[in-house]
């Protein structure tokens, strides 16, 4: 009797483990990559640890453990361990993030979305799995400074592709909604390509009414927002509707510029340059990321432009230039319905 029931759960334990070995591989199956704007600009802190094969809690943080981590747009990363900072590089491939933690300098992404983290490793000379597990926190809730030349973070919440086709929310609901209120302006497609464009940042920090955010938003189904706001004039929002089929041409005008081709991050190379960045009216970076279908390119120049002495201190393709002049003249339009509050 009590061989027969030896087997009996050798037999389940068999079948427990075959059962996660099916799951695992079909969670492999359907995974996708990450996206970059997941990370950047993001700020997590850390709470548990897990030993994987055990599904045993090895590690959780308390009042007297504080890890907190923080993935910049420049594709540089601070994380402050009980009081210590330190900093470095990260950066993605595939579901993959290389950045530097207690000796690990490769983790796989078991999960990430807007709410959590999941970094999964293998420590040398161990054969267990063990992960990190984080929770996503506001920027006041995360004990890093940000400069003063850095305007607030914009999170612009865009919608997946997918969203787009199904979410009630997405462009099948906008170009309904314009019908029923008798102002539509082109039909709703089948099958539109994903067009997201965001421009955050650029100019100086300083002078008599220092800017506290400027940004502009151009969403799939042709909607933009854009948003400034200084010390004396407060926020002024402005918004309108980009006919799909420009959007679309823009689209293809920015492919034909290359800007999927061009570097992540445009920074000093000389010492004039670096030497601006700390002289007043301090300037701002500007982050210009763009998505088109299955293409995603986050784009940042850490001092865009020239300043009042007509100096560019930082080398980028002039076709940046271009992509931004014309993304500001489409906002800029004379019909434009703007808002004060």
């Amino acid at each position: 009797m009590k061989r027969k029931l030896l087997q009996w759960t050798a037999l389940l334990l068999s079948l427990l483990y075959f059962h996660q070995l099916v799951a695992q591989e079909a969670d492999s199956a359907s995974w996708t990559a990450p996206d970059d704007r997941l990370f950047v600009e993001s700020k997590w802190r850390y709470t548990y640890t897990l030993h994987l094969e055990s599904n045993t809690i090895i590690h959780q943080a308390d009042r007297d453990y504080d890890f907190y981590l923080y993935f910049r747009y420049d594709y540089t990363y601070q994380q402050l361990l009980n009081g210590n900072m330190t900093r470095g590089n990260w950066s993605l491939d595939g579901r993959y993030l290389f950045y530097s933690f207690q000796h690990v300098s490769k983790f796989k992404i078991s999960n990430v979305n807007k709410s959590v983290l999941v970094l999964e490793f293998t420590p040398r000379n161990s054969k267990g799995t063990y992960q990190y597990h984080f929770v996503r926190v506001d920027s006041k809730d995360a004990p890093f400074v940000r400069p003063p030349n850095e305007l607030p973070e914009v999170i612009v919440e865009a919608d997946s592709p997918n969203d787009v086709k199904n979410n009630k929310q997405g462009w099948l609901s906008f170009g309904k909604k314009k019908k029923e209120r008798g102002k539509k302006k082109y039909e709703p497609e089948e099958n539109l390509t994903y067009i997201n464009i965001e421009l955050v940042g650029g100019g100086y920090y300083g002078g008599i009414d220092p800017v506290l955010k400027d940004f502009i938003h151009i969403k799939t189904d042709g909607r933009l927002i854009q948003e400034f706001q200084s010390v004396n004039q407060g926020l002024l929002i402005n918004k309108k509707n980009i006919p799909r089929q420009e959007l679309e041409q823009f689209a293809e005008y920015i492919v034909k510029q290359k800007f999927f081709d061009f570097e992540r991050v445009y920074d000093c190379t000389g010492p004039a340059c670096f030497k601006r960045k700390s002289l007043k009216p301090t300037p701002i970076p500007l982050r210009l990321s763009v998505t088109y279908g299955n293409r995603k390119k986050v784009v940042t120049i850490a001092i865009w432009g020239e300043d009042d002495r007509k100096m560019q201190y930082v080398e980028y393709p002039p076709a940046l230039d271009s992509i931004i002049d014309a993304i500001q003249r489409m906002a800029s339009r004379p019909d434009d319905s703007l808002v004060k509050k």
